[in-house]
């Protein structure tokens, strides 16, 4: 999305800017039916056929933005409606978190093969030939695919000399690696909770915009105003995302304008659970366990616990780098609230963890915390700093890469028994996620280090982050050089009495 769906993206962060707005403003909340005028002012339409939709998708966004439930035509009233139960200064949730804007979906065609107007009605017919199903006919225009008979093999389209046949699937579905879209009874994309893992792929891939997630920016911003000591830990994958000429240090110091009363590397976490799954690796396999996953991705354990439940066990227990800089704060700062900034969604699933939520607080992304930073016109390039910010190792930054984890973790494992054989492989993206740990089910990961990353890239390609994927890789990689520790065991950040149990 970030390369191109440029309208969609300047409308999520519209709806962000203006409910940070709304929130350091103290805007009375029985006006927000106002905001959708002040968002989509005239009487032209701008991105759909008129401009009464589009003010009413802007509501439900709205709404969604301020962590209530988007609605359907048939449900449609004030779009404050509700208001009374999110107007708080602590987080608030009710699932789901994914949710479709029905009316904002334009009930896009499922998974087809159909034949194009390139069909020359050619004499061998090669697409007939091969079909299993006899679903093709060759009628007086061309080709004919029955879709009654047709079973998407796709044989059809590799054999046509003329690239006459095409495949598609509309994009949140073809998208979700768990399969967790369908259909409700107007066509319209549904989400099936019982399988959805909270990736965001489906957000970042409809052209329409019409899915989103539950934000809780109101609530943290209420937080901030109430005089309630807030600390922001923040995840490696930030680096490169607020522009080319912002350093990490002016990010840092942006995000104490906003009220936040520190800022903590979550690379920091990212080195204690290194330390913790490498020891965690030599003690278990093969001889506890065959194989072991690494734990840093949410969707990643919840699609196992879902769909594998029977080797979740294998899954590490070490706890993710969020949770244990949350830990590390908190030991120090007990009475303090803790928000997470990442370009991950299902870290809003983890923080309501029983063993996590009294040490996550509020959990928002970077394209949220941008929001924020365009409501109190902070730009974080034009901040002067001094010093550097030192508290996360090389490696601890480089998780924000997809085959970071593993690498971390392999390095430790070296470090602690340099003759240690640790063979790794690493997934990237849901579907891919989902084909490793079925070859692991059956043994054919035996021994090996798992890496399972629910976005494509890592976490430089979540769902909340701000800037191309490759963009961020090659800031990640820079901010990872200037730390001057090379590995966890160097961090002096991690000394026994600072160490979360």
């Amino acid at each position: 999305m970030k390369e191109s769906y440029n309208d969609i993206i300047k409308i999520r962060r519209m709806v962000f800017a203006d409910i940070a707005r709304i929130a350091y403003d103290d805007v009375d909340l029985k006006k927000l039916g106002d905001e959708t005028y002040r968002l989509i002012p005239g009487e032209k339409a701008q991105y759909r056929e008129n401009v009464f939709r589009e003010r009413a998708v802007i509501g439900e966004r709205l709404r969604l933005a301020l962590g209530l439930d988007a609605r359907t035509a048939a449900e449609t009233g004030p779009i404050s409606e509700g208001i009374e139960e999110i107007d708080v200064d602590t987080r608030v949730y009710t699932p789901p978190l994914v949710s479709v804007i029905k009316i904002a979906c334009e009930a896009c065609p499922t998974r087809s093969v159909i034949v194009t107007d390139n069909c020359r009605k050619c004499l061998a017919h090669p697409c007939k030939n091969v079909c299993p199903k006899n679903a093709i006919t060759i009628e007086k225009r061309g080709a004919v695919i029955d879709q009654v008979k047709c079973i998407k093999c796709g044989r059809c389209k590799n054999e046509c000399p003329y690239h006459a046949i095409v495949e598609y699937d509309r994009p949140c579905s073809a998208s979700c690696g768990v399969k967790a879209i369908g259909s409700d009874y107007l066509g319209r994309a549904e989400i099936d909770d019982s399988k959805c893992v909270a990736c965001g792929n489906c957000i970042q891939e409809c052209p329409f915009g019409a899915i989103s997630d539950k934000s809780e920016i109101y609530q943290l911003i209420k937080t901030i105003k109430s005089g309630k000591k807030v600390y922001a830990i923040i995840a490696p994958s930030f680096a490169g995302q607020f522009g080319a000429l912002t350093t990490p240090e002016q990010v840092f110091a942006g995000i104490r304008q906003l009220g936040i009363q520190e800022v903590i590397e979550v690379g920091l976490g990212a080195d204690i659970t290194t330390l913790n799954e490498a020891n965690e690796f030599i003690e278990t396999v093969p001889e506890k366990e065959p194989f072991m996953g690494t734990s840093c991705c949410y969707s990643w354990k919840l699609m196992v616990a879902k769909n594998f439940p029977e080797i979740n066990d294998y899954i590490s227990e070490s706890s993710t780098p969020m949770v244990y800089s949350s830990h590390y704060i908190k030991k120090n700062h007990p009475d303090c609230k803790v928000v997470f900034i990442g370009p991950c969604i299902s870290k809003k699933l983890e923080a309501l963890q029983e063993h996590v939520k009294d040490y996550v607080d509020f959990v928002i992304t970077f394209e949220e915390l941008m929001g924020m930073f365009v409501a109190k016109g902070i730009e974080p390039s034009e901040i002067e700093v001094e010093g550097k910010i030192e508290q996360a190792s090389v490696t601890g930054r480089g998780y924000a890469v997809g085959g970071g984890v593993a690498h971390a973790v392999e390095a430790r494992i070296h470090e602690i028994n340099p003759d240690q054989n640790v063979r790794i492989e690493c997934a990237e993206g849901l579907a891919d996620c989902v084909k490793l740990i079925k070859l692991a089910k059956v043994g054919l990961k035996n021994g090996m280090l798992l890496e399972g990353m629910a976005c494509n890239y890592g976490c430089i390609g979540g769902p909340g982050t701000v800037v191309t994927a490759a963009r961020a890789r090659k800031s990640v990689t820079d901010f990872s050089k200037e730390s001057p520790f090379p590995s966890p065991s160097d961090n002096k950040n991690i000394t026994p009495e600072k160490m979360p149990k």
